[in-house]
């Protein structure tokens, strides 16, 4: 597993509006090579920051497949459901059929929603892109230190997650092992909160951030504010 590149810019704003020209770039390209581009979405306010650049320049079409890394257990039009976010900030009004939008049905409770979005992964192959972001202890997706990761030989796609130490405490997340099962990991973090985080990280610390990698690429976009000094 090679270490990820780090690709500093020197404010959000910067950060997103590359970060958004490279996906539809990638996007292209995995259309072109084989008709449909299937990436996985994050919450979190700089992904929400970039959904929105991404309405901007309309992206999305027929050939755009969405899936979602992780999900709170909370009613479907709830404002902190991801995929409320997502609807009200960019799928909505894009060319992306509903039927290529899938949302994880967490309303259903970790166990049930768990389930049936691991029955729909089984038809999945890898993924082209997924989108995710990290928390100041490290999390990514809901997967938090301290609680199971989903690396384990034989582990589920899809991990009902309780007790979770940021509210609500019940959520559904792709595994690290499914998560892994990407083309690109591209992680998007911003401000000088995450600095403590990303040192550990970049030290070769555990954490649920650093257990995700892509299998031909692992980027970790970041403003200056969360770079940590060196020295």
């Amino acid at each position: 597993m090679s270490s990820p590149d780090w690709r500093v810019f020197s404010d959000p704003e910067a950060l997103v509006a590359r970060l958004a020209d490279f996906l539809c770039e990638v996007a292209e390209e995995a259309i072109t090579e084989r008709g449909a581009f299937h990436l996985v979405l994050a919450g979190g306010s700089t992904p929400k920051a970039l959904y929105r650049a991404l309405a901007a320049r309309g992206a999305g079409d027929v050939h755009w497949h969405l899936w979602y890394g992780d999900e709170r257990c909370l009613p479907p039009d709830h404002p902190e459901r991801n995929s409320y976010m997502l609807e009200t900030t960019w799928l909505a009004s894009s060319r992306i059929p509903a039927a290529n939008r899938r949302p994880i049905p967490a309303e259903l409770g970790p166990d049930q929603a768990a389930t049936l979005y691991d029955r729909e992964l089984k038809s999945q192959a890898d993924f082209d892109v997924v989108l995710l972001g990290m928390g100041e202890d490290g999390h990514t997706a809901s997967l938090f230190p301290g609680h199971d990761w989903g690396m384990a030989p034989g582990s589920p796609d899809v991990l009902a997650v309780r007790n979770a130490p940021k509210p609500p405490p019940e959520r559904v997340s792709l595994s690290a092992a499914r998560l892994c099962r990407s083309e690109r990991v591209w992680f998007l973090v911003t401000g000088s909160s995450k600095k403590t985080a990303i040192a550990y990280w970049k030290e070769g610390g555990v954490l649920p951030v650093a257990s995700v990698h892509g299998l031909r690429e692992t980027v970790v976009w970041l403003d200056a504010e969360a770079l940590p000094a060196v020295g």
